[in-house]
């Protein structure tokens, strides 16, 4: 494991490369993401089901690949040139965004887009549990969120900016607005390219040897009913894109849209840090069913959402239920199976989680709109439902993992 730095409170250098690195690609990820269901919606016509169609699909498709690259980087005990290779795919693929006309290609430059977080997500993950004493993993993870949702200020704020300067406060987005945004989403994403091109490190001697072929027989029995009770919870945490849909349906402009999205990952990156902190000297799934329990009060909140500050006000609180739980949840994976499998726990993870967003979006999208001859229930269903599945998670996982101190020392703040 590497040396702690006493300078940099046990953080060693792929800590802060991959925070600055996932910084860079929020900024163009966030410039664009949280206006893309707008653009389906407002300029091509397109109605909730399909976008969650397409939503779902971009998870599910390339979910394979997280498994197989972070499997193949506990095997070949590489990590960094998938991570990179994975940033490059992505920063790619969003020039097709600018000459998209249908949905059909935003459904095409989607997968592709997510295939590059595919192919980077679990080595990138597995990277960051290498690079940090165990005493320090809740904070490592708590930093990479902080730095990759400090990110998506920025970039909210660019896209703001941009909204503002060209079409004002208008209700609907423009398509010659989407097509700036996504050329000025481009700049960040190189940017982060070269960082972790550059900078990035492979960590050695964090497994004990290459494996023959992709295997999950040594991640566990606590790390599979975590994982099942996750899959529980996602499939109630449907794409945000209907979070957007349902702040404009309740009377927000794009530009509202795009400020409320600005205090959402303004509360989740001041929360990550300290809470990831807090789960190195606290228990873990605490941490974590406390998030999961805040979440299904905010979605029980959003399906009876009245007026714009209703809307607000609940996506400041969603800002802190993601602080809480991400960094938490995948410093909670590193306790649970050992270094050497943790590139396929986390494409494990990450893959199982991104093949329920199929059926959760399309789940969502049925019960708002409905399908064929049926009707649906509305906007506020889909959210009625995921508060059930929330809650129902938080209970399994206080009462089904148990929590047991790693032979690493997880527990202890000093990495024991």
């Amino acid at each position: 494991m590497p040396t702690a730095d006493p300078k940099t409170k046990g953080l060693s250098r792929n800590v802060w490369v991959l925070s600055a690195t996932s910084f860079l690609t929020d900024i163009s990820s966030e410039m664009i993401q949280n206006v893309l269901p707008l653009f389906l919606s407002n300029v091509l016509g397109v109605g909730t089901a399909t976008i969650g169609l397409i939503e779902g699909v971009a998870a599910s498709t390339a979910s394979f690949l997280k498994v197989y690259f972070g499997a193949l980087s506990d095997r070949l005990r590489l990590r960094k040139r998938f991570v990179a290779g994975g940033y490059a795919l992505s920063a790619i693929a969003k020039v097709g965004f600018y000459f998209a006309n249908t949905w059909g290609v935003v459904a095409g430059v989607r997968w592709a887009e997510r295939t590059g977080k595919g192919m980077r997500t679990a080595p990138r993950d597995a990277m960051l549990a290498d690079s940090v004493d165990p005493g320090r993993r809740g904070l490592a993870f708590g930093l990479h969120r902080g730095a990759d949702t400090g990110g998506a200020v920025l970039g909210l704020l660019i896209a703001i900016a941009v909204v503002s300067s060209i079409q004002k406060n208008a209700g609907l987005l423009d398509e010659h607005t989407f097509r700036v945004l996504v050329m000025l989403a481009l700049i960040p994403a190189v940017l982060a390219v070269v960082t972790v091109t550059l900078w990035a490190k492979d960590v050695k001697g964090t497994t004990s040897g290459p494996r023959p072929r992709i295997s999950f027989r040594g991640l566990g029995k606590r790390f599979g009913v975590f994982l099942a009770i996750s899959a529980l919870f996602d499939l109630g945490n449907f794409s945000d894109a209907f979070l957007v849909l349902r702040a404009q349906e309740r009377g927000l402009s794009v530009v509202d849209v795009l400020w409320t999205l600005f205090a959402f990952n303004l509360v989740y990156a001041i929360v990550s840090t300290p809470a990831g902190s807090l789960s190195d000297r606290l228990n873990r799934k605490v941490v974590i069913g406390a998030g999961w329990i805040l979440y299904a009060a905010i979605y029980l909140g959003f399906a009876l959402a009245q007026t714009p500050t209703h809307v607000v006000a609940l996506y400041m609180m969603y800002g802190a239920h993601y602080g809480l739980v991400v960094g938490t949840g995948k410093a909670f994976i590193a306790d649970l199976v050992e270094p050497a499998s943790r590139g396929t726990a986390y494409g494990a993870y990450h893959a199982t989680l991104g093949f329920i967003d199929l059926p959760a979006s399309l789940i969502a999208g049925v019960l708002w709109q409905g399908v064929g001859a049926w009707q649906g229930f509305g906007p506020s269903a889909p959210f009625y439902f995921g508060a059930g599945t929330a809650l129902l998670a938080a209970v399994l996982l206080w009462t089904l993992v148990r929590e047991e101190a790693d032979t690493e020392g997880a527990r202890s703040p000093e990495g024991g």
